[in-house]
């Protein structure tokens, strides 16, 4: 890659970490290094928890999805902060995020302060650093549930399109709305219309963002050795509103489900809930070289397919919004053959960003000497190590 490619996807890292009363780490001070970051340690050290403290730098509830009680260092007082320095192509800026003790029990009770000043709100982080992840929960993605995959979906349209998470968030809310009024029997015309009305904007809205998200991320897998260690995916959707959307105008696929929500109040009453909508669309993937469903492909391969979604995902951000994003990698290394490791390692070098990956064995990183900063993980504390 020359070195004009590269500035293209300028690299946003974070220089210093700070956790207080977070999972296991009464407080932890890390001063960290652009590039590959490898923790090693034994299971139950905390090495994903470091993870967990850096996917909650961005929207949402972090990579485990857990409670903020849950999030919480048990002997502390119920609440957790993290700090983060970032350096990026606009300068330095400092991130804050976390509870008080009395704010654990709200999911709305998590603050967001960039450079001291209370954000307006978490998508706000999403100026400095995107980030995305890849855990052993998601090994079982594509032959999972279908909620998993657009969970997964929309993260990967988050990092691109930092409104999305904002007309999810809405659509949940009218959804809800609408749920409620179907099992309290109402028979309120008008307010029906309004929550659908409602549900039609935001849910068709998402739907575009997704079949956008998914068309670019198609197009950048294209790029992909045919014949390279992580197998390229063919991915599509399955979904009413976004085989709408291929033939119709927003406007007139609004129109539509608007339509389809008000003639199916019946029948989602007797249901008890909304059966139709964004909400029950899928991400479908296939195996391109052997031309199989992913739900199909043996463990090794479905992983494989799913690095290479990620690392294209990784590229297309760093197009998208000038910041190639943080990659968190949680026990990368011990599903990978000797070959797709030296792969990863050269592809995220090639990336030009920050790489944060776990293990138990710091051997399997030993090709990265020299070439990334080895942090060992020990129940609360983390030390710098010398390379393998």
């Amino acid at each position: 890659m020359t070195s004009d490619a590269r500035q293209l996807r300028q690299q946003s890292y974070i220089s210093k970490l700070t956790l207080t009363n977070f999972r296991n780490y009464a407080a932890l001070s890390l001063e960290l290094a652009p590039g590959a970051v490898v923790l090693s340690g034994d299971n139950g050290a905390g090495k994903t928890n470091l993870l967990e403290a850096i996917s909650l730098l961005t929207p949402g509830r972090g990579l485990r999805r857990a409670p903020y009680a849950d999030v919480a260092r048990e002997d502390g007082d119920g609440g957790f902060a993290l700090h983060a320095r970032i350096e990026g192509p606009e300068g330095q800026v400092e991130i804050g995020t976390g509870i008080s003790g009395g704010d654990a029990a709200g999911e709305g009770g998590r603050k967001v302060r960039i450079n001291g000043a209370p954000a307006r709100s978490a998508e706000d982080m999403l100026e400095w650093l995107r980030v995305v992840w890849l855990t052993p929960a998601m090994d079982g993605l594509f032959p999972g549930p279908a909620a998993d995959r657009r969970r997964f979906l929309d993260r990967l349209v988050l990092a691109i399109d930092p409104g999305h998470g904002q007309r999810a968030l809405d659509y949940e809310k009218a959804m809800r709305g609408r749920n409620r009024l179907l099992t309290e029997g109402s028979r309120d015309g008008a307010w029906f219309d309004a929550i659908e009305t409602q549900m039609a904007e935001t849910g068709v809205a998402i739907a575009a963002a997704r079949a956008e998200l998914v068309r670019l991320l198609a197009a950048m897998i294209d790029k992909l050795p045919g014949s390279g260690p992580f197998p390229q995916a063919d991915i599509s959707l399955a979904g009413d509103l976004e085989s709408a959307l291929g033939d119709a105008p927003a406007v007139d696929v609004e129109e539509g489900y608007r339509a389809a929500l008000a003639n199916g109040r019946e029948r989602d009453r007797a249901a008890g809930r909304t059966l139709d909508g964004p909400h029950r669309s899928d991400l479908v993937v296939r195996h391109r070289p052997k031309s199989m469903p992913a739900e199909l492909c043996s463990t090794g391969e479905q992983k494989a397919l799913l690095v290479g979604i990620v690392l294209s995902h990784a590229r297309l951000t760093g197009e998208m919004s000038g910041l190639t994003p943080i990659l968190l990698l949680d026990e990368i290394a011990a599903h990978l053959d000797a070959g797709r490791r030296a792969a990863l390692f050269a592809i995220l070098e090639e990336l030009n960003c920050q790489a944060f990956m776990t293990g138990t064995d710091a051997a399997l990183f030993s090709s990265l000497a020299g070439r990334a900063q080895f942090l060992t993980v020990d129940h609360g504390s983390v030390e710098p190590t010398t390379s393998p």
